[in-house]
């Protein structure tokens, strides 16, 4: 199975008078652009179609549903353990059941830092370590059977200047870029 952790796009600043609530602060206009940019380059390093799971709050969702658009995969599905804050202990019995459902598929996680760079060091390494992604950026992760802590193989870093520039890119013939 493969785990594809993707930070959401550029949100607004956080602004009390604007959004009293940080979960309601959406990406920007410039941040959807970016985003869309950035996933259009995940579609050329994607084998087959992805799901795709949210945190609640709206720059998430956002960016999953740009995602989901430029994809071609399902609607994405809302996990609150991928909230600001959440817990990775939590999300692992959830990618445990998917694994068992479809296990050569491939999850992409967008949420927030720092918890997703926390939760990619958790997953392959036996320290405390993180792997922080900057906004539109992802990482990917290998598992031999269903995804555990310390047990993940790095694929792949990218940021999002990277991502953008592999969407930007002209395909030449059919097959892999």
């Amino acid at each position: 199975m493969q785990v594809i952790l993707f930070r959401h796009g550029p949100a607004g600043r956080p602004d009390v008078s604007r959004w009293p609530d940080d979960h309601a602060r959406p990406l920007t206009p410039r941040g959807e652009e970016k985003t869309r940019a950035a996933a259009k380059g995940l579609a050329r390093l994607l084998p087959a179609e992805a799901a795709i799971w949210s945190s609640p709050f709206a720059r998430t969702i956002r960016t999953a549903e740009i995602l989901a658009a430029t994809l071609g995969s399902a609607p994405p599905r809302t996990v609150a353990a991928l909230a600001s804050g959440g817990s990775a202990r939590a999300l692992l019995p959830l990618l445990a059941t998917a694994a068992a459902e479809v296990p050569e598929g491939t999850i992409i996680l967008v949420g927030h830092e720092p918890d997703l760079g926390r939760l990619a060091g958790s997953l392959m390494l036996e320290s405390t370590g993180a792997l922080p992604l900057k906004k539109a950026g992802a990482c990917a992760l290998t598992f031999d059977g269903p995804p555990r802590m310390n047990d993940g193989a790095l694929d792949w870093f990218l940021p999002p200047r990277l991502l953008r520039a592999l969407g930007a890119r002209k395909r030449s013939g059919q097959g892999a870029p």
